[in-house]
Formats: structure tokens, C-alpha cells, sequence
């Protein structure tokens, strides 16, 4: 396996029921009736989250979902229902699934439902600011919903709302046959409407959207422009086969349009494609090529946020999931590059050579360069007919480094959602990913960038954060609050950024958790919050190194003088010495040392003596086998003794052999039945006061000699160099 492919375990998972009982899980079940979670909107301002079901608009508090959680019953019409069931879709489809909600104002939020396949849109009327929650949804006044929301509850769908205009990415017909990009007006009574042209491959092939925000290129408003994000089929593909593309694509936001051709249609719409590959040997890529989700992580300048994709491999070999992270910089670069250009169905595409009109196709109009040109409306027929003809890029963007800041391949689950917090540590800042999968984990983890420049891929958590195993649907996150919230078909749950105090104990275990959420403040691992006064705080996100950070007396007496586990075994029967670190990544070394005074050696492990991930099986028992046994965690070249275990080997004159196959032993079988019943009750006696083992072995012998042949019974002895512990 090659470097790229070496996977990382998450150094720590926590079950459900882990998650409830160190209070960093909320779940919210909604009601009997509620179902199919899959919209959310965050209110830091109120601390509400809205939160869109099945007929239902949830109203919940960010701090706590479940405290006096407020609902708006928002069901189909009966007759649309009744309409969707006999034109042959499922019961089931047949209702109103809240897909959109937007802030409008401050006292308005925007959102559409599917309505039975006849989308439906309205306005929640939240009150003033500074009043009580008021919740009025006006059935009356309700808005058709088309070119605004997805006719089916599951079509991938992507929606922005900037200055009053609905853009979205959606299917405007019942069938789901015509998928584009549409911008509607809202909240007023024209009807102009803009999309991508209809029936054009070139444009659109067979899309599902993603993503797409505003964000603006220049100081200049007029250049602002809305970038998508989707997937679709590829017909720049090199294969014969169908292959499936991701694309970034943008519009400028006053685009209204052409005046002879392209009327109502995008004048200034482009693509590009984005990859996110592994690069192999001898130029050969591994292509993540499937977009699941997008992320904008917003830097000190608006203008260069990074994107954030999260990818799935549509590959046949195998079966694997990539997050990769983009510049805006990059991203800008490419659509300032050239074209593409393919002359003939028989062609390649190629890079177009040819003259490109002034302005240039997918420039904003603007006064800024061109008194002439006040709107879209004003462009040349070249310019028009350029874009319809040509709205491809020639190059690709390629992510940050030119490779996944995350893989994971063959692990049985895929990555479909994203939110990213940016988290100030003690040697820098971090882009700490949370990831949710098909199978209801969220994993934890970043990428930290060495001295050498190297990146490492360091894997946090796995956090089961469903009581059953369901898909993510939708994530999204609180920075105020320190939370996210993750949607799934049948529940809502609240996420705490961090678990510091399950880390352990140590200083040494909460620096190499690694997490910069963490830091060790001298008595426990905690919140790391800056502050330069306080510079107790230890914490090595970067290598995760505790001998530096916590070579002090307490944590050495914690770790290195660790208190010996008194354990008997009995001569020819097998004995298990429990060593299971807490982290996945760390590899465990045992050594034993035979003598009080003797050295130290490693095991050596065979068919008898067996390492496994619970700890050491030693089989068929040994008089030379007793000794004290050391279990070492071995985790960012830091050694550290976890437990050790002191074995006394009970002797016995008895020889047990293994049974075969259709031969009868009864005798035999007996005598091993005693053994093993006096050593039961051996175990027993030990924690009685006032009897010795070696009282305890003449005893077993006595009785022995009494009720038995003496050629059959068990006499135990412990070996005199081990006699006193």
C-alpha cells in the first residue's frame, strides 16, 4: 500500500451512549409524527434553530433543543396529496418536506417546501428583536414555490438569498427533467425570472447542486458575483465511459439577462471543474470526482474565503471519501484563464486559440470599465454568443498543495457532509473539520502542516452520534455557541465541539489527544481559552509531544510508577493479561522480567503466547512464565508503562493434555474438572482474611489425599523465587 493510502484510525471513538453520559450529545426526537430532518438554520442572534421536518418547522434553543421546543404545523393540501398519490408516487412522498430556510430580515424567515410535488413557499414571522418569539406562518399568503424548491424530498438542492432574489438549484417540472439554475424575485409582484439555457449539455448535464454563496471579487459591487458548487455528467470526459465531473461555477449578480439572444438567461455563466486527487506514481491520479458537500470558511478578508468539498470516489475498484480544501485565489485564476473548445463531436477538447470578444464573456458590467455597457443587456452579440458556446474553462482548479487534506478508503462508511471551525491554539490557528457519514458517525479531524512544510492528516474522533445507525442529511454549526447540529430522518442532535475532560487524566494523555480545543491547565484537561498570562497551559497540537510539555513528578508517578496487578495462574492453563489503551493509535509493547532483580525482556510471541488488541494470552502456563509483565503505549514516539501485571504460576502435578477427537477420557477429563473447580475456588478464597496461598495449596492437597487417588489429584505449589509478592 502506498503512502497515500495508509489510513489513520481515530485516535479515540465514543458511542452514543458515551456521548450522553459526558453531556456533549443532545438528542431532539421531535414528535410522533415528524421525520426527514433535513434543513436547518442557525439564529445566533435570537439563539434559535430552525430546524425543517416533514409538515413541521421546528423553533429550538441553541443552548438546549429540548427546552421549550415550538412547532409550526405546516402540512400539503389534501388535495395535492391526494393528486401526487395518483400519479404513482409513494405515500410516504406524498407531504410537505421543508427544503429551504433563509433569514429575509431580521424579523422575517424565507422558506419552501416540497408540498406533495407542488412546492409552496412563505414567510415566519418571527416579531421584533426584542420581543418574544411570535411564530406566524400565514397559510393564506403563500407563494407558488417553482424554480425556488425541489418538486421531490430528495433531490440534491442548493439555495442562496442575496438582496431580495432567490437563486437555486433545482428542477422546475414534476418529472425532475429540467434541472438548472434559476434566480427568482421574492417579496414583490414582477415575475422576471433568469436560468440556464434550456436542453444545453454544455451549460448543464443532468446537475446536482451543492453549494453556492455569494461573495464578492473586488471593492466594486457591481463585480460581485454568486458561486455554485455541483456535480454533474462529464461530457468533457476523456473515457468512453459516463463519468461524473464536480464543477465550480459562478454568474454575476446583475445579470438580467441578453437583449436578442440569451433572453432571461445567464449572459456571464462559466464553469470550471474542480478535482480533488491523490497524484500517484509516474503522473498516475486517483480521482475523488463525486462533490457531497461544500463548506465557505470565511478568513480575515471576506474575498478569500477557502472552500471546504468533501468527495466520493464513483470508482468500481474501490470505495472511498476526500476532503479538499480550495483558494478563492485559485478559483479566480482559472476563470481568468482560457477557454475551452471542442470543434466537432469527433474532437477533443482543446484549449480555444481563437479571438475572445471585448468584454470579456463573464465580466460584470460595470461603469468601472466601460461607460457603454450599464447592464447585460448592453453586451455585444459576440459576447453572448461566445458564452452560450463556450462556458467551460480550459483548466481546472486544483485544491490547496494539490492533494486531499483528508482521505479515508475502504473503512465502510462515506464522508456526505462538512462544517469547519477555526480554532485558535497555543502554537497557531486550525481548521478543525467535522465530518458527517452515511452510517451516523461525525469524525473529528485537520491537517496540520509541519516545520518541514509536510502535511499531516491527524484523525481526532469518531463520535456515534445516533442511537441507530442512520445518514447525516445536513450539518451545521454554531461558533458563539460551540456547537453543531446534525440532522438526520429521524432526529435532531446537538454536538459539543469538544470533550476535554474524557481525554484522561494526565497531562501526557491530554497532549497527545492533540486536540486544539485541549489543553492541560495543571490539575485536568480542559477548554483551552488564550490568554497570555496564563502560561501554565500545555498543550502540542502540532507534534502532540508530552515529553516537553509534562516531564514533570506528577504525571511521571502517574505513568512510571504504575501499580503492580497481582495475578495467579494455574500450570497448564491459559491466563489473560487485559492491556487495551484508550487510543487506536497507539501500538502496544509488552516486556516481562523474570526475576525480582533480573532484566527487563520483550515477549515473544507465538502460538502460545499470543499479543492480541485486549491484551496478552498466555496458553498452556509455565513454571518459567511467572514474572512481573509490563504493557507499554507506544504514541508519537512516547513511551509510556500503562499497566503491569505481577504472575504467580500456581504448579500442579497434573499434566493436561489436549482432548482428541472421538477418544473418550472420562478419567482425565475429570481430573481437569476438579483442577479447574479448585482453582475457581481459589480465586475466591484469596480475598478472605486469615489464610495464606501456601496454607490454601496443602489444603486442596489434604482433600486431595482423602477423596481421591493420590496418582489423580491436584498438588499445587507456587514457585519459591515468587513467593512474596
Amino acid at each position: 500500500m502506498s503512502e497515500a493510502w495508509k489510513q489513520s484510525k481515530p485516535r479515540l471513538t465514543f458511542s452514543y451512549q458515551d456521548l450522553l453520559m459526558n453531556s456533549s450529545c443532545n438528542p431532539f426526537q421531535g414528535s410522533a409524527e415528524s421525520s426527514s430532518f433535513q434543513s436547518i438554520l442557525v439564529d445566533e442572534e435570537r439563539g434559535k434553530l430552525f430546524v425543517g421536518a416533514k409538515d413541521l418547522i421546528f423553533v429550538l434553543n441553541l443552548e438546549n433543543l429540548n427546552k421549550e421546543p415550538k412547532k409550526i404545523y405546516w402540512p400539503a393540501a389534501n388535495e395535492r396529496v391526494d393528486l401526487c398519490k395518483q400519479t404513482g408516487k409513494k405515500a410516504t412522498e406524498c407531504a410537505n418536506f421543508i427544503r429551504l430556510l433563509h433569514h429575509f430580515n431580521k424579523t422575517h424567515v424565507y422558506t419552501c417546501g416540497t408540498g406533495a410535488f407542488h412546492p409552496v413557499c412563505g414567510y415566519i414571522d418571527l416579531g421584533p428583536p426584542t420581543e418574544d418569539l411570535s411564530l406566524k406562518l400565514d397559510l393564506r399568503s403563500l407563494e407558488p414555490g417553482t424554480l425556488k424548491c425541489p418538486y421531490d424530498p430528495i433531490q440534491p438542492f442548493a439555495s442562496a438569498l442575496v438582496d431580495e432574489y432567490l437563486y437555486a438549484g433545482t428542477s422546475s417540472d414534476f418529472l425532475g427533467r429540467d434541472t438548472a439554475l434559476f434566480r427568482s424575485p421574492i417579496h414583490h409582484l414582477e415575475n422576471q425570472y433568469i436560468r440556464t439555457e434550456h436542453n444545453n449539455p454544455l451549460w448543464l448535464s443532468d446537475p446536482k447542486f451543492i453549494g453556492m454563496y455569494p461573495i464578492s471579487d473586488t471593492s466594486n459591487e457591481d463585480d460581485d458575483k454568486i458561486y455554485i458548487f455541483l456535480r454533474e455528467t462529464a461530457l468533457d470526459a476523456t473515457s468512453t465511459e459516463k463519468a461524473i465531473y464536480s464543477r465550480v461555477a459562478r454568474v454575476c449578480k446583475k445579470d438580467v439577462g441578453g437583449q436578442r439572444s440569451l433572453i432571461n438567461k445567464w449572459t456571464t455563466f462559466l464553469k470550471a471543474r474542480l478535482i480533488c486527487s491523490v497524484p500517484g506514481p509516474e503522473g498516475y491520479q486517483t480521482y475523488f470526482d463525486e462533490l457531497q458537500d461544500v463548506f465557505l470558511y470565511n478568513s480575515n478578508d471576506d474575498k478569500l474565503p477557502v472552500i471546504y468539498g468533501v468527495f466520493t470516489s464513483s470508482s468500481s475498484v474501490f470505495s472511498g471519501s476526500a476532503v479538499c480544501a480550495y483558494s478563492m485565489a485559485e478559483i479566480r485564476s482559472v476563470f481568468n484563464g482560457p477557454f475551452t473548445h471542442k470543434e466537432g463531436p469527433d474532437r477533443h477538447w482543446v484549449e480555444y486559440q481563437g479571438k475572445i470578444p471585448y468584454p470579456r464573456p463573464g465580466t460584470c458590467p460595470s461603469k468601472a470599465f466601460d461607460s457603454t455597457i450599464q447592464t447585460t443587456k448592453d453586451f455585444s452579440d459576440d459576447v453572448v454568443s461566445f458564452i452560450k458556446n463556450h462556458p467551460m474553462m480550459y483548466k481546472a482548479v486544483y485544491p490547496i498543495n494539490k492533494r486531499p487534506i483528508f482521505i479515508q478508503v475502504n473503512v465502510g462508511y462515506r464522508i456526505t457532509q462538512i462544517v469547519v471551525d477555526r480554532v485558535t491554539a497555543k502554537d497557531g490557528q486550525y481548521a478543525v473539520l467535522f465530518l458527517g457519514t452515511n452510517v451516523g458517525t461525525v469524525i473529528k479531524a485537520l491537517s496540520v502542516t509541519k516545520d518541514n512544510l509536510n502535511a499531516e492528516e491527524v484523525l481526532l474522533e469518531e463520535l456515534q452520534v445516533f442511537e441507530a445507525s442512520t445518514p447525516v442529511l445536513t450539518m451545521e454549526i454554531s461558533s458563539k455557541q460551540k456547537q453543531i447540529y446534525v440532522g438526520s430522518k429521524d432526529s435532531v442532535v446537538q454536538l459539543a465541539l469538544q470533550r476535554c475532560g474524557a481525554y484522561g487524566t494526565a497531562c501526557s494523555e491530554c497532549c497527545l489527544a492533540r486536540d486544539p480545543y485541549c489543553a492541560w491547565d495543571g490539575n485536568s484537561c480542559c477548554r483551552y481559552v488564550p490568554a497570555p498570562k496564563r502560561q501554565i497551559r500545555r498543550q502540542d497540537v502540532k507534534y502532540g509531544d508530552p515529553i516537553i510539555q509534562c516531564w514533570d513528578q506528577e504525571d511521571y508517578a502517574k505513568h512510571v510508577l504504575t501499580e503492580k496487578k497481582l495475578i495467579f495462574g494455574v500450570q497448564y492453563n491459559s491466563t489473560f493479561l487485559e492491556c487495551s489503551p484508550r487510543s487506536q493509535q497507539t501500538s502496544v509493547i509488552w516486556s516481562v522480567q523474570r526475576s525480582l532483580n533480573g532484566q527487563q525482556e520483550e515477549v515473544k510471541y507465538g502460538s502460545r503466547i499470543i499479543k492480541t488488541r485486549l491484551g496478552l494470552l498466555i496458553r498452556h502456563l509455565q513454571e518459567d512464565d511467572a514474572g512481573i509483565y509490563y504493557c507499554r503505549a507506544v504514541e508519537n514516539t512516547f513511551t509510556h508503562i500503562i499497566t503491569k501485571f505481577h504472575l504467580k504460576i500456581i504448579l500442579s502435578d497434573f499434566k493436561a493434555t489436549p482432548m482428541k477427537a472421538g477418544y473418550n477420557e472420562g478419567k482425565s477429563r475429570d481430573s481437569r474438572n476438579r483442577t479447574r473447580l479448585r482453582y475457581k475456588d481459589f480465586l475466591q478464597l484469596l480475598n478472605k482474611p486469615g489464610i495464606t496461598v501456601n496454607e490454601y495449596c496443602q489444603q486442596i492437597w489434604r482433600n486431595g489425599k482423602r477423596g481421591q487417588n493420590s496418582k489423580t489429584s491436584a498438588k499445587w505449589k507456587i514457585a519459591p523465587e515468587f513467593k512474596r509478592y
